[in-house]
């Protein structure tokens, strides 16, 4: 496989498992086991997405336990890949500006959903995500 330290890869259980060559079932059974595997074989920074998204570099991981099962639907990758992008473009470096943009966006997740979890959509956490970053304002 492709490592290359530069990056951010933010796999999905399902999509972890592809690229471990592996089965869904594994990677849940041990989420910190998968996402250290997927750190070693392509380098960089892996988000391992889901319930406890996992954040790791070759030094680190941190678990992130914001969020809620509203999020599991299309285009939530989406947005935090746009959150990531643009701390990235800041000149946040990659470990912190990823750490920062899953909390970011499960905190956003989790305040769109106060009115339930249940239809909720990608860009209902668009308003929560400037609230967070625009404090006070």
């Amino acid at each position: 496989p492709y490592r290359n330290e530069h990056w951010i890869l933010t796999p999905h259980p399902g999509e972890a498992a592809r690229l471990l060559g592996s089965t869904t079932a594994k990677v849940q059974a041990d989420r910190f086991a998968a996402v250290q595997a997927l750190q070693q074989r392509y380098g960089g920074v892996i988000v391992l997405k889901g319930a406890g998204s996992l954040i790791a570099d070759a030094v680190d991981c941190t678990l992130c336990s914001a969020g809620n099962p509203g999020m599991g639907t299309g285009g939530m990758g989406d947005v935090l890949s746009g959150v990531i992008a643009s701390l990235l473009a800041q000149g946040i470096p990659p470990y912190p500006a990823a750490r920062l943009a899953v909390f970011l966006h499960a905190r956003a997740g989790d305040l769109a959903a106060a009115d339930g979890e249940r239809g909720l959509l990608a860009c209902d956490l668009l308003p929560f995500l400037r609230h967070l970053v625009n404090p006070g304002q």
